[in-house]
């Protein structure tokens, strides 16, 4: 039996999340037609109000429905620190571990030369441009520990030294409440190499 066009569309629609291939997409759709009609229109109203009313910030390139987001527009923030994320989430991330009060750049991708993606396709520019700024006197890179996260905070903090200013870059290490034992070889060496006098 073939099924209906409309919910091949949905189907193919709900598999552009990451993690969702065509069997979890299937089992999403069915739930949503045939368990929460409410639900989905929910989705649906939700989907098309973000689309209509989210953009990027101009300073920082995180989600805002105003020009600015509400973290560059608090003028409580210090505006001497500017913290380096690749994605919104990972500054989300940072606010909800309030170990932080300054402002952010939302890079929006990492480089990844054998993808194509270059200096240009991170908003590099912007983010010198925003760095170089007058008011910025230590840039905290806070890209991933992946191989292209790492390839881009050493490009950034080559790129802004060479501008004079001050680059850091957040440690790695053992997570809190971690033993020995449990942890894997490359987290313990990086935590022995980047440990610290006390």
């Amino acid at each position: 039996m073939k099924t209906p066009s409309s919910l091949d569309q949905l189907v193919d629609a709900l598999k552009v999340l990451p993690g969702v291939g065509p069997k979890s997409a299937q089992r999403m759709a069915y739930h949503l037609m045939q368990r929460d009609q409410a639900g989905a229109q929910r989705l649906s109203q939700a989907l098309a109000s973000a689309l209509s009313r989210l953009q990027h910030c101009a300073r920082c390139n995180t989600f805002t429905e105003t020009e600015l987001c509400g973290l560059c527009a608090d003028a409580d923030r210090d505006a001497t620190q500017l913290c380096v994320v690749e994605m919104p989430a990972d500054l989300l991330m940072m606010e909800q571990a309030s170990c932080y009060h300054g402002l952010y750049f939302v890079l929006l991708g990492r480089l990844s030369p054998l993808d194509g993606i270059g200096p240009r396709d991170v908003n590099l520019e912007k983010l010198l441009m925003r760095a170089m700024d007058g008011q910025v006197k230590e840039v905290i890179l806070s890209t991933n520990f992946t191989v292209e996260g790492e390839a881009t905070a050493h490009y950034i903090a080559e790129m802004l030294k060479s501008r004079g200013l001050s680059v850091s870059r957040i440690a790695r290490g053992l997570p809190v409440g971690g033993e020995l034992e449990y942890v894997d070889p490359g987290t313990l060496a990086q935590a022995v190499f980047e440990r610290r006098k006390l």
